[in-house]
């Protein structure tokens, strides 16, 4: 028998961000076992916490998607560390906590919420121009809609395109199946008087072909912060999920070099499971 939480992450206000399950105390699970769990649990990431290997962490975690292990997600990042410090975990530095996870040692801070130090990205650029044409059309919007695009991956392989503003963003209507993996972020600015600054969506592959939206994306707005920085002051929020009736908000606050990705987390439900 082992702890489990469902965390609401990035809500702002309950039940109303990105669920994730949490089980502690997984070292001894498989990969195999990881990845049934996950799927039985039918959420869009599941991770499963483990003692670290490096000296330098506070805790392991692994994070899977329906269909494969992430070495890095955002609202996963957040929930698991909110469940680590929820089960008693006390960090070795005070306000900071070392993550190891499959992209090798993420910082998080504490203060009001937690957030995390946005990873490297380890592709950037210009997406070329086959790419953005499967893209409007697996979006259904003309090419010329699309304002600039960038490849923003930090892990699970993101690339970002931005229309004219929010409003457009909320009205896309892409393909519900779609022949090729696709990881797709996509953002539009809020008008002036906002609580938010930026509206995202995003968009990835799951099991045969299937599109998914995600609720809210720690790790898409991480990179998209990446991208836009200096656009916009060094402090500001995100909506996502409006499409899907969630409420979330990401705070990006850029420190220096470094950019911290936050949100609310909340425990909705715990006990305990058979599972490990």
């Amino acid at each position: 028998m082992t702890n489990y939480q469902l965390v609401d992450v990035f809500g702002s206000a309950p039940c109303s961000g990105n669920p994730l399950p949490v089980i502690a105390g997984a070292d001894h699970l498989s990969t195999e076992e990881m990845q049934r769990i996950t799927r039985w649990f039918s959420y869009s990431e599941t991770a499963f916490l483990l003692p670290p290997t490096d000296p330098a962490a506070d805790y392991h975690v692994r994070i899977f998607t329906l269909d494969r292990e992430l070495p890095f997600a955002g609202h996963p990042t957040l929930g698991s560390c909110h469940a680590w410090l929820a089960d008693g975990g006390v960090p070795r530095g005070a306000g900071r906590i070392i993550q190891q996870c499959g992209a090798g040692l993420v910082e998080l801070r504490q203060t009001d919420i937690l957030a995390f130090a946005a990873p490297p990205l380890i592709r950037s650029g210009d997406v070329d121009g086959a790419d953005l044409t499967m893209i409007a059309h697996f979006l259904r919007i003309d090419h010329s809609a699309i304002l600039e695009a960038q490849w923003v991956d930090n892990g699970p392989g993101w690339v970002s395109v931005m229309l004219e503003s929010a409003d457009a963003v909320l009205a896309l209507d892409p393909h519900g199946h779609w022949p090729k993996r696709i990881e797709l972020g996509v953002v539009g600015s809020h008008p002036r008087g906002h609580d938010a600054a930026y509206e995202v969506r995003s968009f990835f592959s799951g099991e045969r072909g299937v599109i998914i939206e995600d609720p809210i994306t720690g790790s898409l707005n991480a990179s998209i912060a990446q991208w836009l920085a200096g656009r916009f002051p060094a402090r500001y929020v995100v909506s996502q999920g409006t499409a899907l009736g969630r409420q979330g908000r990401v705070t990006i606050d850029a420190d220096g070099d470094t950019i911290w990705v936050g949100g609310r987390t909340i425990t909705i439900a715990e006990g305990t499971t058979i599972l490990a």
